[in-house]
């Protein structure tokens, strides 16, 4: 039932500016945590940023805190990621993925349900 559809990422270089976005299907968002993740050739997924819908609590993974901003927008069912002063090391496909009950706010294995993926490429 739940779908969900990543957009707005491409190539920009080091210290650009992206917005992701994930739309949602089929649920109603406000009972879903949304999280992004992310993956590089070579390397594990690892946790960007998530939010509790339903409350708006917030997690940021060390490597973006203070660069990106995770919001959402519950009329359009879509949750969006800011992504400010882009680094090389950002490099990856990034995915959103939701999950209804959670605990643990961040943690990829506990999300279900998982986007296609958009690319993000910072390079010069």
């Amino acid at each position: 039932q739940l779908q969900l559809v990543e957009s707005g990422g491409g190539l920009v270089q080091p210290g650009g500016s992206l917005r992701l976005s994930c739309a949602a299907s089929g649920v109603t968002l406000e009972r879903y945590a949304i999280g992004w993740f992310r993956q590089a050739p070579g390397k594990e997924r690892e946790r960007v940023s998530c939010i509790r819908t339903s409350d708006g609590s917030t997690y940021y993974a060390d490597s973006v805190k203070g660069r990106f901003t995770i919001s959402r927008d519950n009329a359009k069912k879509t949750v969006y990621l800011q992504m400010n002063n882009l680094k090389p090391e950002d490099t990856a496909v990034y995915y959103c993925a939701a999950e209804r009950s959670l605990i643990r706010l961040c943690v990829s294995l506990e999300y279900h349900y998982w986007g296609q993926g958009t690319q993000v490429t910072v390079s010069s």
